[in-house]
This record gives structure tokens, sequence and C-alpha cells, in this order.
């Protein structure tokens, strides 16, 4: 029978969008946000079945050489986490047609975490809720139990991987303004590591969210042909389920995570790393943060070039994350991009002593519309401790660049993959950081990394004097020095016009949503002062 295009179409979409299309089939009555641990839950599950089982059966061929497939201490040696019988895949397989699999998983997960301390306080325990359909449960399971599709286990790990980190994007984009509490979008978290290029070192993220920093920097390494154990990680994150997410989200990337910590207080009043000085701090902190304690901590050793006002806690994390780094660090930072012109009490004044002091190394203007959380337009902030005639002696291809800045407008780039939500390209994300990297790189190196020369794209890219910044009361605006195209005429109107459009009808939904709201509200007020009248006539 010849392929309908339906099923063509279907079969020739990745694995990844097919999974995810029917997962979300069997959520029903559950809210993205609950579904999400449901389904994340089971995936991470699979996986460390999955390498498990794989050692289990290695174990047992050489059983007669003295090997235990039963002792716990065989798997921790290779870090593998030790699976007992009623946890394993297969066992739960068989269970999943039967009404009480819920309890089954739950007790799978207990299971688990009682036999690795790694995995205690981490793993979900939701699989027994009323609100979750037994039969769409054991359909997830079977789902979940084909990801591999004959291919070898072997490949299975990095297969549960790719599909852990899909499906956390999608359930952040379902989530919309919640999702964003715990997921940098993955387009934002590539140009930040390209950018950085952390082959070797430590690597910190102070408000850690899923991880996503962390599993890009590892894949980094990976595919520039680097050793993954160069680099270890550390972070911290304040909200305990995000911070599960993530320890999940590490642990199936087989990423050693035990100096990912959790306390409530969150990296400012509670710093779990306090010694810490890394190579690399990789960080997207929530924007504009009010109720950060900055009353609390007026004296704190970390502030050394300003202290932060307490309505605002872009400055403090700026000054936390220089704080941490390295003698010869470079960190790659999101801030609100109202933290390149703010005076509000002194932010300007810890602006101009940070490029003063020589720490700025390139800023770039985003596009709206990157972040699923906010609408607040947003920068990246690019800080090196040492940017001058010894920033040789740290990384043999880096010039001297100290009292300098690049700044990049990329405010024109990235498309739009919904209403609200923007996305850059792997094609903006190289266009980016080869204009970074061939600014900072030597002739010499440049040349052997097939680079072009650096130089300023009127409308895009200016490398600035800090006398040019002073002059501008320190304002590092990109706009401000990368100025106007030179070439008008390649002005794109189409595509402009159906940009503004799309942003023009997001505008108009969402006050058509906040309309319905108002009048919903007045309809109700109406409805209580009337039954009120009625009380009072009635009293009468």
């Amino acid at each position: 029978m010849a392929e309908t295009k339906t099923t063509k179409a279907k079969n020739e979409e990745p694995l990844e969008k097919q999974l995810w299309k029917t997962a979300d089939k069997l959520r029903k009555n559950i809210d993205a946000a609950e579904y999400k641990h449901i389904v994340l839950g089971l995936i991470f599950l699979k996986y460390i079945s999955d390498a498990f089982e794989e050692l289990y059966a290695t174990l047992k061929a050489e059983e007669e050489s003295g090997a235990d497939p039963e002792d716990k201490d065989e798997y921790k040696a290779e870090n593998v986490f030790f699976v007992p019988q009623e946890s394993r895949w297969s066992f739960l397989q068989s269970k999943a047609k039967q009404p009480d699999i819920g309890k089954f998983v739950d007790d799978a997960m207990d299971a688990i975490e009682k036999e690795n301390a790694s995995l205690k306080g981490v793993l979900p325990k939701v699989f027994a809720r009323q609100n979750l359909d037994p039969t769409s449960l054991g359909e997830l399971i079977d789902l979940v139990g084909n990801i591999a599709f004959g291919t070898a286990k072997a490949r299975s790990a990095d297969i549960l991987g790719h599909v852990f980190e899909y499906f956390l994007g999608e359930f952040a984009l379902a989530e919309g303004k919640k999702g964003g509490q715990f997921y940098t979008p993955r387009s934002v978290v590539e140009l930040l590591v390209e950018m950085l290029e952390p082959y070797k070192g430590r690597v910190y993220d102070p408000c850690c969210g899923s991880g996503g920093m962390f599993v890009h920097s590892e894949k980094f390494v990976t595919e520039h042909q680097g050793r993954v154990n160069d680099i270890s990680i550390y972070g911290q994150e304040s909200n305990q389920t995000t911070w599960r997410l993530a320890k999940m989200n590490l642990a199936i990337r087989g990423i050693d995570s035990s100096q990912v910590k959790w306390n409530n207080e969150g990296s400012f009043l509670n710093d779990a790393h306090k010694d810490l000085k890394a190579d690399y701090i990789i960080a997207n902190p929530p924007f504009n943060v009010s109720d950060w304690g900055g009353d609390l901590m007026r004296t704190d050793g970390r502030w050394q070039y300003g202290t932060p006002p307490v309505g605002n806690a872009n400055f403090a994390w700026m000054q936390h994350f220089i704080y941490h780094l390295a003698p010869s660090g470079q960190a790659g930072v999101v801030l609100a991009k109202g933290a390149l012109t703010s005076k509000t009490s002194g932010e300007g004044d810890i602006r101009k002593a940070l490029v003063e002091n020589d720490l700025i190394d390139c800023i770039v203007n985003l596009p709206a519309k990157l972040f699923l959380n906010t609408q607040i337009p947003a920068a990246l902030w690019f800080m090196s401790r040492n940017r001058g005639k010894d920033a040789m002696n740290r990384v043999s291809k880096f010039r001297e660049r100290s009292h300098e800045i690049l700044f990049i407008d990329a405010r024109n780039l990235g498309h739009l993959i919904n209403r609200r939500t923007r996305e850059l390209s792997a094609e903006d994300i190289q266009k980016i950081t080869s204009t970074y990297h061939a600014w900072r790189t030597d002739a010499i190196h440049r040349v052997s990394l097939g680079l072009p020369e650096y130089q300023d794209i009127p409308g895009f890219c200016a490398a600035a004097p800090i006398d040019k910044v002073k002059a501008l009361d320190y304002v590092l605006t990109p706009g401000r020095y990368v100025g106007l195209p030179d070439d008008e005429d390649e002005f794109d109107f189409n595509e402009r016009f159906t940009a503004l459009k799309a942003e023009l009808e997001a505008q108009l939904e969402e006050e058509a949503v906040l309309n319905k709201a108002i009048a919903e509200n007045l309809s109700k007020i109406k409805i209580t002062q009337t039954d009120q009248s009625q009380s009072v006539d009635g009293a009468q």
C-alpha cells in the first residue's frame, strides 16, 4: 500500500517531536507544570534502568570470574546507579496495564532513592495521584519504553538525554511565564556557551534552573574533541522543584552534580560555594528582583564596586559573579537591558566602576521575545578578569584588549517560532560568536582558526575605547556605539512588516484577554453590589 502524505510527514518528523505529540495527548486534565514531572520522571527512570541493565548483563556474563551482578559496589565503581528489582523498567512495563500502576512507579522511585544517596529527595513520587488516569500512565510507560526504537542500547542514553532536553523546552513553552523560571531558551544558552568556549576548568551557575548551562558546556567540550572530565560544574538553585529537575537532567547525561546545591535562601543570603573561584560563569539570573534580601547585606564583602540598591538585584548579581571569578576567569551572563543605562540608587556608579576596572569585555544587545517568562528586553554581558598584557599567559590565542569594549547589536536577528516567542538560528549564533572571537583573538590564531579579521560593521558591531564610553557617561547600550547600517537599501520591508504585524497581533491578543478579565471582574462587582442592595432592602 502506498504511504499516505500524513504518514510520510509523521515519519519524517524528528523522534522527539513525535514523542512529544503522543505524550501531550495523554495529558488530558493535568496542567503542564504538573505533567512535566510525570513524563520527565519516567524518562529518567528509563535511562538509569537501561544503564543498569547494560552493566548487569556484562557482570552476569562474568560471574564465573567472580563478578556479582547484584553487588551495589560494582555499579558504584562504574558510576552507574543501582536499580533494585522492583524499580527496573522491565518490571514496571509488565505492570503497566494494572490499575495500581501509579503505586508501583512511586514505590520504584522510592526504592531507587534508598539505594542511591545522591538521588535522595530528587525523584518525583506523583504517579498514584487521582487526577492521573492509570490507563494513560500505562500508555505513557509503553511510549517511553520504546524510545530507543530498536537502536542499540549503547545509543539509548544519548537519545534519552536528547528527548529529556527537548521535553524540558516544550514544557517551558506550554507553561509560559512559569516555564521561564526553570528554563533558559536553548538558543540563548548555546550563544553564551559558544561565546565563552569553556574547554577546561570550573564552570559555575549560581541560579542554575534545570541545568541547561551545564549540559551545553559539556556538549561543547565533546563536540570540540575535548575531554568532558576536564571541566567540573558548580551550581546553586533556590527552588527545590527546579533543583530536582537539574539533578535529573545532569544525571541522565552522566554529569557529576554533587556540587549543584539547593537551599531556599538563594545565592545571596546563603552562598553554597563561598570559596569558589570559577574559570567560567554562565548564568541567567531573574531580572530586576526587588526582594533579594539586600537590606540585610549592606556591608557584604562581595560589593567591591559599590553597594547595590535594595530594590533591584541586577548589580548584586553582577558583583556576585565577579567575586567568584578566578584571576583569569571569564563570565557570560544575561541581564535586563535597563542595567546598561540605569543610574538609580547608585547603579550608574557601579557600572562606571566595572568599566574603569577593565572588567567588561563585550556587550550584546538581544532581540525581543527570546525569554518565556518576561517581555523585558535583555542583553548579554561578557566579563573577564584578565584582558591586559598578561592575558596571553592564560590562553595564548587571546590578544591584549584592555581599555576597549566590543559592542554587538543583535536586536534584528532571530525569527518568531510563535506569536510570543523568538529564537536565534544557528546562523545568528555563528554571526555573533565569530564577531566576538575575531575581535578578541590574536592575528596568528585568527588565521589558524579560520576567523576573519575583525572590523566594525555599522549597525551591528563596534569596538569602542573606554574613553568613548566615558564620554557617553558610561552608558553601555550597543546602539550608541554601532550607529546605523551604511546601506539602508537592503532593508526588507516585507520581513519587517510581517514581524511588526505579528507583534501587533500578540499585543492585541494580550489586550483582549486583559479586557475580558476586567469585564468579568466588573460583572462580579455589580452582582455583589446588587446582592448587597437586595440584602439591605430585605432587612428594611
